[in-house]
């Protein structure tokens, strides 16, 4: 998962630039979102992964 996260974020800076770029604010509006999206999927899977060990760890 963390590599579709990767991607996803990368994707919405493109969205980003292009939307810059061009003058269209919804598009760049879009690629933020998509971007904090993809940053939580990533913190969402630090979570697991941490909580997982430590379910390891004391068992």
């Amino acid at each position: 998962m963390g590599l579709y996260a990767k991607l996803r974020e990368m994707k919405a800076r493109a969205k980003q630039q292009i939307g810059r770029r061009t003058g269209n604010r919804t598009m760049v509006a879009a690629g933020r979102t998509e971007q904090a999206e993809a940053k939580l999927l990533r913190t969402q899977d630090r979570i697991r992964t941490v909580a997982n060990e430590i379910r390891r760890r004391y068992r």
